[in-house]
C-alpha cells in the first residue's frame, strides 16, 4: 500500500526536489519563467527523474531579473504558458510531496499563477532544506544555497536555473538525512513540526508575502480495509495435509488425484513422504497440467511429474496473518503457497482460490514488500505503511492484542530482513559467510507478540558452537552490528538498555547461553538481573531456528528448576510506583501518563514471572494468564479483569502513537489522557486499580 506521507520515514521518501525560476521577487506581480524538478527516492536524487521547462510569463521579463537567471524574452516567446506547463510538472510530481530551498516563495508563486490560469490549487506537503538546514545546526550564519552546499561537501551547478537548483535542494536534503536522524527525526511528519518551531524565520517569509514553507501535519482519513485478512491465520484456511506424489508419478495419475481430491496442485518428492522441510519439494499445479495439453497434448499426460514440478516451493508459516499469503502470491505472481510449521515441516497448502473471499472485500493494506527490500530504505518504506493500517484496524474495533500480533509479525520481518541483508554485507566485505550454524532471536514485545508502534531493537544471536570473543564469536558481533544499523536506519531504533547480538551480553554459543542460565538462576538481587526477564519472550526469526527453540526450553527449565529465580525476578514487582494522586485522580505529566511504567511493565512481568514458576512455556502475555486459569491457578474473575487491562492500555497505546506518528510528535508509551472520552479516562483507572493489587495477587500465586 502507499504509506501515509507523514508516517513515512525521510530516508524511504519518494519527493520531488523543485524550484522555479520568476520575472521578480514581488510575489504579488512575478510570473514564472522556468520550471524545474528532480526526483529523490529511498534518500538519494533519482538522476533519472527530471523535469524542466521555459514558461511564457505573458508579461516582460526585467533585464535585472534576465541578468541572474539568464533568460530573456526571445527565450521564452514560444514557449508554453504556464497553463499549460504547469499541467505537465504535476504529471511528473504524480502526488509527490515537494522538497525545496525557500520553498514558500515558490509555493506563492504557484499559488497566484494558479489563480490567474483557473487551475485548482491544492497544497502537497511540502519541506524547506533552508529551514531544515537551521534545524540541524541553529549556529548556521549563512544560510545561503551555495553555503549549505559547501558545508554538506559537494558544488552546485547551474546555479539560477530552476532543474540546477532543484538538484541542488535534493542534495542539500539527502546529505541533511543522517544528521537528522542523528537528531531523533526520522519521519516526514517528524520533519515538519521541528521546522515550524522555527518561529522567526517563518515570520520574516511571512512579511515578504511568501506562504508557510511547511503546514502543521494533519492525519489522513481512515481508508477502507479488510478486517477478516488480518483476524485469521494461514492455518486456519489452508488445505492440509497436503497430498504428495513421487516424481516418477505419471502426469495422468497426478491429475486424477487432484480431481479425486478437489485440490488444485499436489507436492512432488522423491520418496512422496509428508512432513519434510520445503527444500524436499516441488509442486505441480492445475496451470503447469494445462501448459503441458497445450504444448503436448495427451501425449504429455504419460510423462512423469517430477518433469514438470517448479521448485523452489514458496511457503509461508502457518502461524501466519492471512494478508501475509495474498502479499506474497502477489509479490511472486503465483496461487500456491506451500504452509509449513514451527518445526519447518510442510503442513499444507494455500491457494488463491481459499483467499479469494478475502480480495472481494476492502483493501489489503499490508504486502510482501518487507521479504523483497534489497535495502535499509527499501526496508523503511515497508515499514512505513504499518501505522495506517493499525490506526485502521483500531478504528474496525479490531482487538488491540491482534494489532499487536500483526506489528510483531512485521518487526519480525524486518529483524529476519535485516539479518539477510546483513550477511550478504559480510560476504561482500570479504568475511565469507555465518561460520558456524546460528539463530537470529527477537527478545520482549516483538517476541510476546505484542508489539506497538513505538517498538525499538531487542535481539540476541546464539551459535553453535564458538568461545567467547573467538573468530565465530566476532563474526556474529559483527553480522550484529550490520543489523542493528540496517534496523536503525530502516525506522527500529536501536535498544536503549542495549538489548542487541551486536553486544557481547546478548550473543553467544548454545553452551555460553547455559552458563549465563547458571548464572541466572544464582543471583540474589532484582537488580541484578534487569532485562534478563524478556530472554524468556525469545523467537527464532533466522538462521537454524532449532537452536532458539532449544534455548528457549532450556531456559524455562533452568528458571523453573529453581524455586528462588521467579522470586526474585517478581520483587522487581514490590515497588510499583502508583498511577494516582493523593486525591485519586491521575499523576500526569504535561498531561500524559506513561502506561508502559504503570501498567504494561507490571502486567508482562507478572505474566512472564508466574509463567515460569509454574513452566507454563507460552510467549505472549494472554497465553501465560490463561495458563494459569488452565491449572486452576488464581481467581477467574481477577484474572480475566487482568486480561481485560492488558487490552484496554494495548487498545490505548495504539490510538495514541497512531496520532502522533501522524502529527509528527515522537512516539512514546504514554497517553494524552484529556483526548480520550470520559468513559475510556474512567474504564483506565479501573484497570490501574486493578493493577496496584498485582504484588499481592503474585504473593498469592508463587
Amino acid at each position: 500500500m502507499q504509506p501515509d506521507v507523514g508516517a513515512t520515514p525521510l530516508i524511504a521518501l519518494d519527493a520531488v526536489a523543485f524550484d522555479t525560476e520568476t520575472t521578480g521577487l514581488d510575489v504579488r506581480k512575478a510570473r514564472i519563467v522556468q520550471i524545474g524538478g528532480v526526483g529523490i527516492a529511498h534518500g538519494a536524487v533519482s538522476v533519472h527523474q527530471r523535469f524542466e521547462s521555459l514558461v511564457n510569463p505573458g508579461a516582460p521579463v526585467p533585464a535585472a531579473s534576465t541578468r541572474i537567471h539568464g533568460i530573456t524574452n526571445a527565450m521564452v516567446r514560444i514557449e508554453p504558458a504556464f497553463a499549460v506547463a504547469w499541467p505537465r510538472f504535476e504529471s511528473f510530481r504524480a502526488g509527490r510531496p515537494l522538497v525545496g530551498y525557500a520553498i514558500g516563495f515558490d509555493l506563492a508563486i504557484v499559488e497566484k499563477e494558479t489563480a490567474r490560469a483557473g487551475i485548482a490549487w491544492k497544497r502537497p506537503r511540502t519541506l524547506c532544506v533552508r529551514t531544515l538546514s537551521r534545524v540541524v545546526n541553529p549556529d548556521l550564519r549563512d544560510c545561503s544555497l551555495e553555503a549549505l552546499a559547501a558545508w554538506l561537501g559537494f558544488e552546485i551547478a547551474n546555479r539560477h536555473q530552476a532543474l540546477g537548483d532543484a538538484e541542488a535542494a535534493a542534495k542539500i536534503f539527502t546529505g541533511l538525512l543522517p544528521r537528522l536522524q542523528a537528531l531523533g527525526i526520522r519521519t516526514f511528519a517528524e520533519a515538519e513540526m521541528a521546522s515550524l518551531r522555527q518561529a522567526g524565520q517563518a515570520d520574516d517569509e511571512a512579511r515578504a508575502g511568501w506562504v508557510a514553507p511547511v503546514l502543521r501535519p494533519v492525519p489522513p482519513p481512515f481508508a477502507a480495509i479488510d478486517p477478516f485478512a488480518y483476524r485469521h491465520r494461514v492455518g486456519d484456511l489452508m488445505s492440509g495435509p497436503p497430498l504428495v506424489v513421487q516424481q516418477e508419478t505419471p502426469l495422468r495419475a497426478a491429475i486424477a488425484l487432484m480431481a479425486q481430491r478437489k485440490v488444485g496442485s499436489v507436492l512432488v518428492s522423491a520418496k512422496a513422504e509428508p512432513g519434510r522441510p520445503a527444500e524436499a519439494y516441488g509442486i505441480l499445479t492445475e496451470r503447469d497440467v494445462l501448459r503441458v495439453l497445450a504444448t503436448e497434448g495427451e501425449r504429455g499426460l504419460a510423462r512423469r511429474a517430477g518433469e514438470f514440478q517448479s521448485r523452489p516451493l514458496a511457503t509461508i508459516r502457518a502461524r501466519a496473518f492471512a494478508y501475509r499469503a495474498i502479499g506474497r502470491m502477489e509479490r511472486l505472481g503465483i496461487r500456491h503457497l506451500g504452509v509449513r510449521d514451527e518445526k519447518e515441516a510442510v503442513v499444507g497448502i494455500i491457494s488463491a482460490r481459499d483467499l479469494l473471499r478475502l480480495r472481494a472485500g476492502a483493501a489489503i493494506k499490508l504486502d510482501d514488500a518487507i521479504e523483497a527490500a534489497q535495502s535499509d530504505a527499501e526496508m523503511a518504506a515497508a515499514w512505513a505503511s504499518l501505522p495506517s493500517v493499525a490506526a485502521a484496524l483500531v478504528a474496525e474495533d479490531i482487538e488491540a492484542r491482534i494489532v499487536a500480533e500483526i506489528v510483531s509479525e512485521e518487526l519480525r520481518a524486518m529483524t529476519r530482513r535485516a539479518a539477510i541483508l546483513a550477511e550478504e554485507e559480510m560476504r561482500q566485505a570479504g568475511l565469507g559467510g555465518p561460520p558456524v550454524p546460528y539463530a537470529l532471536l527477537v527478545l520482549g514485545s516483538a517476541g510476546r507478540g505484542e508489539s506497538l508502534l513505538a517498538a525499538d531493537q531487542d535481539n540476541a544471536i546464539v551459535f553453535e558452537r564458538g568461545e567467547a570473543d573467538g573468530p565465530q564469536d566476532r563474526w556474529f558481533g559483527a553480522l550484529g552490528g550490520r543489523i542493528a544499523a540496517i534496523l536503525d536506519t530502516a525506522g527500529i531504533a536501536y535498544c536503549k538498555g542495549g538489548v542487541m547480538a551486536k553486544n557481547a551480553e546478548w550473543r553467544g554459543s548454545l553452551d555460553l547461553w547455559r552458563q549465563r542460565f547458571g548464572q541466572w538462576v544464582r543471583r540474589s538481587r532484582p537488580q541484578d538481573l534487569l532485562n534478563v526477564d524478556i530472554f524468556f519472550d525469545l523467537v527464532p526469526v533466522h538462521g537454524e531456528r532449532r537452536l532458539g527453540e532449544t534455548l528457549f526450553e532450556e531456559a524455562y527449565a533452568h528458571g523453573h528448576g529453581d524455586a528462588a529465580f521467579p522470586l526474585v525476578l517478581g520483587e522487581r514487582l514490590g515497588g510499583l510506583p502508583t498511577p494516582f494522586t493523593l486525591f485519586g485522580r491521575l499523576r500526569t505529566q504535561e498531561g500524559r501518563l506513561d502506561l508502559k511504567r504503570h501498567a504494561l511493565f507490571p502486567l508482562v512481568s507478572a505474566a512472564r514471572v508466574l509463567s515460569i514458576r509454574h513452566d507454563i512455556r507460552a510467549r505472549s502475555t494472554r497465553a501465560r494468564l490463561e495458563g494459569l486459569l488452565d491449572r486452576g491457578i488464581g481467581s477467574e474473575p481477577t484474572i480475566r479483569r487482568l486480561l481485560a487491562a492488558h487490552d484496554l492500555v494495548l487498545s490505548l497505546l495504539l490510538v495514541q502513537q497512531g496520532r502522533d506518528r501522524h502529527q509528527g510528535v515522537p512516539m512514546s508509551n504514554s497517553i494524552e489522557i484529556a483526548s480520550f472520552p470520559r468513559e475510556r479516562r474512567a474504564e483506565l483507572q479501573r484497570a490501574l486499580k486493578e493493577i496496584q493489587l498485582l504484588p499481592a495477587l503474585m504473593r498469592d500465586l508463587m
